[in-house]
């Protein structure tokens, strides 16, 4: 039976679609090889259909209006699982998008990557390197690691991970030194700061000599193996350099921090191939 309520045409429903996720009518215009006035056009014809405004026009992009959001969530849902049923009739493989910080993906998730695919050959993983917090919907992803700490937002399951950190060196920097090192030794080196760092604690009331502040847990981590100063930082993320002897621990305290790295999923998520991804990053990368 024909429906008394016909759908938007396709075409309008994708300009929407891409113009929402990039924010951009411009951007939406280059991902779908039309002009960008096409997406526009399109764009004002569906807001017409349906009688409301979808978007904010701004000077730069777009911004998608309270009811825009609203659809927009549904028609991108729905693009996803026309895009996985695709899929699937053409026996492709199962894309997965996980966003994670930086110094995750170069220190736990790439190394790992070969066994990912050998385990699992039909999921092709996307990594999503960026210390920004990505919107599931908008951005599709599938699942983030976060440096975060709770309360979580509505419709997000969070699973803690890791957070306690260690101090690490250089051997050719404490050499001549006797470990391991109180908090009065510690202060006399130029201590390595990526922000997460809780020297404050660690030191107490003595002052540190210097700091070196660097924006990455990574690039600190790059910093203490080339002897330029003291680095506090995941114990996880350090594990290959601890193995190789670039790096050595320094002190025995484990230092405790407020926020803490956690895996996290829309609550409402049963794709099979996010999970099997969210299962092998807790039991083959963190734990590895």
């Amino acid at each position: 039976m024909k429906s008394s309520r016909p759908l938007p045409s396709l075409n309008a429903l994708r300009a929407f679609e891409a113009a929402g996720r990039r924010l951009s009518f411009r951007a939406a215009a280059d991902e779908l090889g039309v002009t960008q006035g096409a997406v526009a056009q399109q764009v004002r014809g569906l807001e017409t259909k349906l009688g409301f405004l979808l978007f904010q026009r701004l000077r730069r992009g777009v911004l998608l209006t309270e009811r825009g959001a609203v659809y927009f969530s549904e028609v991108h849902r729905a693009f996803e699982q026309l895009i996985a049923a695709t899929d699937t009739a053409l026996s492709r493989k199962r894309i997965v998008t996980v966003s994670v910080t930086p110094t995750f993906a170069s220190k736990c998730l790439i190394p790992n990557l070969p066994n990912f695919s050998v385990e699992y050959p039909d999921i092709e993983l996307r990594v999503l390197a960026t210390d920004a917090v990505s919107d599931f919907e908008r951005d599709g992803v599938d699942l983030a690691v976060r440096l975060t700490k709770p309360p979580f937002p509505l419709g997000q399951a969070a699973e803690f991970l890791f957070s306690d950190m260690i101090v690490v060196g250089s051997p050719n920097l404490i050499s001549e030194c006797s470990l391991p090192l109180s908090a009065r030794d510690i202060a006399e080196f130029t201590l390595l700061n990526d922000g997460q760092a809780n020297w404050k604690t660690l030191l107490g009331d003595h002052h540190a000599r210097a700091e070196l502040h660097i924006n990455q847990a990574a690039l600190a981590i790059e910093a203490a193996m080339s002897g330029q100063g003291l680095a506090m930082a995941n114990r996880v993320f350090l594990e290959d350099a601890l193995r190789s002897g670039r790096l050595v621990q320094v002190a025995d305290e484990v230092v405790a921090t407020d926020v803490g790295y956690y895996l996290v999923l829309l609550k409402k998520t049963h794709d099979d191939a996010a999970l099997a991804v969210s299962r092998w990053i807790r039991e083959h990368v963190v734990q590895a």
